[in-house]
């Protein structure tokens, strides 16, 4: 499905309309900046005056007769402020107030029941669509998959492997850096099969982009567990590393991966995990899972319920399964209801935020290197505050003096505490 966001007002919109297509990305959808070629519309609505108010009236108004055939999904603050107004305009489907813009992506897709399916690949352009500034870069190092999971059409699409020579990728990332980016991420549909095609691996192209670039931050994009190269873990022992690994289990039972093609049993992960934490220090793992994956059973669901629980994941994407036809999966048999697949998602949801509270609280009282991006929330008349991420890419906040700048920078903050969905820090040098 394409996908349009339009956003009216702060900076803080534009930053969640960048979260919201990386969401959208991660479950198989396509970001457009063309709106009248769009499926699915977001708009983040804004309330600071009448004027916006009425801006954002006349902007979902404008963009149903536009196009009519796209369902729409109204959000911000007007919308927070006037959901009843907002949910009588003409065209709109979903009404996301700001108390669950988070949730905003998973309840579009559950709502509005548009098939959803982990895209297990991102495009650069795409991601940097809405960005937030010059902070990071998203490198694409390699195309297509040898692997053939049952739920995946990306295989299917992408094709066979294909690498990005070492050189050019270095090349790349010393222009990045020469524009003062200070975070390479790299992603790939198979983003382990680096090299698999001219004779390299994944361990030798970090290994290279560390001795010839001098981009102060490398991160990794989602990687399948059994990929992982020998040793690889030793690789985090260069600071620059960032630790952080988002490695896809799918599902905690060995019964469902069986169906899903998946190579990686649930002991192979746990031993998988451990190590990392063993060798890389308040490492954070994170994972996706499908829920109600065909023939699902109640047994399947717990005891897959009971693995993830085990592994203490630092955040979960969820996807409830839905058939994409060219798929082995679409023929099983047994799907699940819609009402069944809710059911586990919320359980699972609600898990999740658990898991992901503790390992912040894990984080307090630590003295980290932050990444501060470029937007801020207004505290008072004399102070904002200002985000960024941690290495183990945790979201932090710090309060700054107006006449002050963070962005783009790297600083020692001290974690005092957990505020909503990030972590407070002090003492910014």
């Amino acid at each position: 499905m394409l996908v349009h966001l339009r956003t009216l007002g702060c900076r803080l919109n534009e930053a969640e309309l960048e979260s919201w297509a990386q969401a959208f990305q991660q479950a198989g959808h396509q970001i457009t900046r063309e709106q009248n070629a769009a499926q699915l519309i977001i708009v983040n609505s804004c309330a600071v005056t009448q004027d916006a108010v009425r801006k954002s009236r006349q902007l979902i108004r404008r963009i149903h007769r536009d196009n009519p055939r796209a369902k729409i999904v109204a959000s911000g603050c007007y919308v927070t402020l006037n959901s009843d107004e907002a949910a009588e305009l003409l065209g709109v489907d979903l009404i996301v107030g700001n108390q669950d813009k988070d949730h905003l992506v998973a309840l579009a897709l559950a709502e509005l029941e548009i098939p959803s399916m982990p895209a297990m690949s991102t495009e650069p352009a795409e991601i940097s669509l809405f960005s937030r500034g010059r902070q990071r870069a998203f490198i694409k190092v390699q195309d297509g998959c040898r692997y053939r999971c049952t739920f995946c059409i990306v295989t299917v699409a992408r094709g066979e492997e294909r690498s990005t020579p070492i050189a050019q990728l270095i090349a790349e990332i010393n222009n990045f850096v020469a524009q003062g980016v200070k975070e390479v991420i790299l992603t790939g549909v198979h983003l382990g099969g680096y090299g698999s095609d001219i004779e390299k691996n994944l361990a030798d192209l970090i290994h290279a982009i560390l001795e010839q670039t001098e981009v102060p931050r490398l991160r990794l994009g989602s990687l399948e567990p059994w990929d992982l190269p020998d040793n690889f873990f030793a690789l985090f022992s260069n600071p620059r590393l960032m630790p952080h690994l988002h490695l896809p289990l799918q599902s905690g039972s060995d019964s469902v991966l069986k169906r899903m093609a998946r190579r990686c049993k649930t002991d192979e992960f746990r031993q998988i995990v451990s190590d990392a934490r063993k060798a890389v220090p308040q490492i954070n793992i994170t994972t996706d899972i499908i829920v109600g994956f065909p023939g699902e059973t109640e047994q399947e669901w717990q005891i897959s319920y009971d693995f993830i629980q085990q592994m203490n994941f630092g955040h979960i994407h969820i996807f409830s399964y839905s058939i994409r036809s060219g798929t082995k999966a679409a023929s099983l048999p047994n799907h699940l209801q819609n009402s069944v697949k809710k059911q586990r998602s919320q359980q699972l949801h609600q898990l999740a935020e658990q898991m992901k509270l503790a390992f912040m609280q894990q984080n307090i009282g630590k003295s980290m290197d932050i990444l501060w991006e470029g937007h801020t929330e207004e505290v008072s008349r004399t102070q904002h505050k200002v985000f960024g991420y941690t290495p183990n890419y945790l979201r932090v906040a710090t309060l700054v003096n107006n006449s002050e700048s963070l962005e783009n920078t790297i600083t020692d903050a001290k974690t005092i505490e957990v505020v909503e969905n990030y972590l407070l820090s002090i003492s910014t040098t």
